[in-house]
């Protein structure tokens, strides 16, 4: 199976959506390879990057999910090799 590696990167405005969000991350702990989360009182924020080695149809669904969670802002880059198994 081809497989891709990306890095997500994640803005929370709002600490409700939290739960939800780890939900979701929770259903990709396969593929995730770490995840560093850094909270920014001063700007009422968290920060997240999620790095990921999965197949490019699981990469946009699980950044599909994030984006539709309200007060979440995502963006997804991935690397150019596709990696075999």
């Amino acid at each position: 199976m081809q497989t891709r590696i990306a890095i997500i990167g994640i803005i929370v405005e709002n600490k409700n959506s939290v739960e939800k969000l780890n939900s979701i991350l929770h259903e990709y702990s396969e593929y995730i390879i770490g995840r560093m989360g850094i909270p920014y009182p001063k700007h009422h924020i968290s920060i997240i990057s999620v790095a990921i080695d999965a197949p490019s149809d699981v990469i946009s669904a699980l950044s599909g999910k994030l984006g539709m969670l309200p007060d979440v802002n995502i963006k997804t880059v991935y690397s150019k090799m596709s990696i075999g198994e």
